[in-house]
């Protein structure tokens, strides 16, 4: 599968013994809906629920991150994965936290590929395709979940980084967050951004259907807003969701050398210690 399937292809696999589908939904803090009691009332027929903010790592004090191996395989083989699944990811989300659960596929090896519902469920309900209600009940699967490091950031590398200047740094929040001059929704968080970062809000990466650009007005994106796309890239935002967008978007484009800082700015924003810049992009 490529990186993005449209509706219309996944409603003409929908019914196929391979194919699992994950509502990977998710809202950030404050926000007042509840993701699960939204997919019990709609969601894509065979559709099961992720659960996505729930998946972290329970024992480290960073909200959100990445969860053992042994916590992935087993909620994944509990949704019904195999290890030859084909994984449709998709949300109903404004952070557009499907790319999230998709790379999260992707860093734990699970499945015989993944790909995003281009679109979502906000587009697949425009397009008056059905939605089911309730929680499905899901066969388990035998899907076994191990991280690939490599593909994924620490605080220490983004602090070497500052040093070496290797990979440049794109911060997929709003522009307000990033240049400081809007408070952080987590309480006792800095305001401001990485040094030396970049910023293109994820919702700039999205057309007026919930589809994401493609092509040259993604270049032309990323390009406007400094972007080289000859050196390595590493994705950022607030707790790691919104980041997954920028990556998933460089992969489209064939750029491979890309990877994300899970940490991001919760990890980044409420440690003293890391050197912290306001204002726009240097």
């Amino acid at each position: 599968m490529d990186i993005l399937v449209s509706t219309d292809w996944l409603a003409g696999e929908i019914g196929k013994p391979d194919l699992v589908i994950l509502d990977a939904s998710l809202f950030l803090p404050g926000t007042p809906r509840d993701p699960r009691a939204e997919f019990d009332a709609a969601h894509i027929p065979g559709a099961a629920y992720m659960d996505l903010p729930s998946l972290s790592d329970p024992a480290d004090p960073v909200p959100g991150q990445l969860p053992p191996d042994a916590l992935m395989t087993q909620r994944m083989q509990a949704l019904g994965v195999n290890a030859d699944s084909r994984i449709v990811v998709y949300d109903n989300s404004p952070t557009h936290s499907a790319a999230r659960g998709w790379w999260m596929m992707r860093v734990y090896g699970l499945g015989a590929s993944a790909a995003i519902l281009d679109g979502g469920l906000p587009k697949w309900v425009a397009e008056g395709r059905p939605v089911n209600s309730g929680t499905p009940a899901m066969a388990p699967g035998n899907a076994v979940a191990r991280l690939d490091r490599t593909q994924v950031r620490s605080k220490a590398d983004i602090l070497a980084n500052l040093d070496n200047g290797t990979a440049q740094l794109l911060d997929a929040r709003g522009a307000g967050r990033f240049t400081g001059a809007e408070a952080e929704p987590r309480p006792g968080m800095a305001s401001g951004h990485i040094p030396g970062s970049r910023n293109i809000p994820s919702s700039a990466f999205f057309a007026a259907d919930n589809s994401l650009k493609q092509g040259e007005e993604l270049r032309r994106l990323l390009l406007d807003a400094g972007t080289d796309l000859d050196r390595p890239i590493i994705t950022t935002c607030g707790s790691g969701v919104t980041a997954a967008i920028i990556l998933a978007a460089l992969e489209t484009l064939g750029k491979r050398d890309v990877s994300l800082y899970d940490g991001s700015w919760s990890e980044w924003g409420f440690d003293p210690a890391t050197p912290k810049a306001t204002g726009r992009a240097a």
